[in-house]
Parts: structure tokens; sequence; C-alpha cells
């Protein structure tokens, strides 16, 4: 369905960088090099936007595209140029460029801003640090590469009372830099699921 615009954006790109593109949001991400900057999905092009891209498609009349993530809309911060964007070609270049750019100056704050000590993490605390680094666990990336269910067994093996299971929901809500109230219950069915085998 989408792959006629995918390969015409691809070929219009390839002044941007190395580009490829994998299956994102029910379409097909567009990369160049490492970092994702267009989405090609129900046979439209959209592209990333900042918040200065935001507020001038915002008033061309463009909209977010949004999908669905285990039934609830989640609003992307990708848009959907004009049908018209294959003809005028250096004007797509040209907004591809400033996604482009965005995305990279994003993607090197999420990097500096990343916590790097555990208790910095969302629902951790330094006794929660302590609790992971005797079960072995060091680092953020550690914890990351671990997992939550296996993070709370390696605590439950190494610890002499019983841990709550909240603890686990923390450790989610941590690795994936939300609180863990916002875990929605079939994520921490799957949890339980996974904990018990």
């Amino acid at each position: 369905m989408d792959k006629p615009i995918l390969k015409d954006s691809m070929r219009l790109f390839e002044q941007l960088g190395y580009i490829k593109s994998r299956s994102m949001f029910g379409g097909f991400g567009i990369f160049a090099d490492d970092t994702m900057f267009a989405l090609v999905v129900n046979d439209k092009l959209h592209v990333r936007a900042d918040a200065a891209l935001t507020k001038q498609f915002k008033s061309q009349g463009l909209e977010p595209y949004v999908y669905k993530k285990r039934g609830f809309p989640v609003v992307t911060k990708y848009f959907a140029l004009c049908e018209d964007w294959s003809c005028d070609q250096n004007k797509t270049l040209e907004v591809a460029k400033m996604a482009l750019d965005a995305a990279n100056k994003e993607k090197k704050t999420q990097s500096q801003a990343k916590p790097n000590r555990l208790k910095d993490l969302p629902n951790l605390r330094l006794a929660t640090e302590r609790m992971l680094k005797k079960a072995g666990i060091e680092s953020v990336e550690n914890l990351e590469q671990t997992g939550s269910v296996n993070a709370f067994k390696a605590i439950q093996s190494t610890h002499s009372s019983d841990v709550n299971i909240e603890l686990l929901w923390a450790l989610e809500g941590a690795i994936n830099g939300t609180h863990w109230s916002v875990i929605p219950q079939n994520r921490r069915q799957e949890l339980l699921n996974e904990l018990s085998h």
C-alpha cells in the first residue's frame, strides 16, 4: 500500500544521508543514518516536527498522525504533508532537512539528559538503587538490558524480606521514563505472566 510513496520519498531524501526504512507506527519510518525524521503511513508522507515546525504545519492546516497503542490514541510528532509534495520536491526536501535537524538535536539533548544514576530514574530512590546494586545491577544501562521482570527477580533473590509487587511497576516505569501509576493494566498483567514463568 505505502510502497510507491515510500520508494519515492527515500529516493528524494538520498542526499540527506544513508537512508533506510523500517516498520513503525503502523507504517514505515524513514531514517537518515540512525535518526528517524519521516514516516509513510496511510499513503501519505509525514515529517517529524519540533515546536517551530509544528506551529508552521498547524497554520497550514496540517494535522499530526495519531495511532492506537493498546487501544489508546497516541499523537505523534509526525505531520502529513499536502498531497502535492511530490510536485514540489525542493520544498519537500527543505522541510525534510529541517525535520532531520530537529530530530538530531532532540536525540542529542535526550542522550545528555538521561540520568546516569539509578536513583535519578522515575520511581526509584537511593534505597532502590542500593537494592539493585546488591542484586548486581549497577547502572541505568544495566537495568535497561536486564528488564523490569529480571531485575525484580534479582532483587527478590538477594533481599531477605518480601519484595512488594509495586517495585515491579516502579522498575518498569523507570525503564520507560514514566510514573509507575500510568502503566496500563494489560502491561501489568504481561509482567505478572512473565514473572510467574
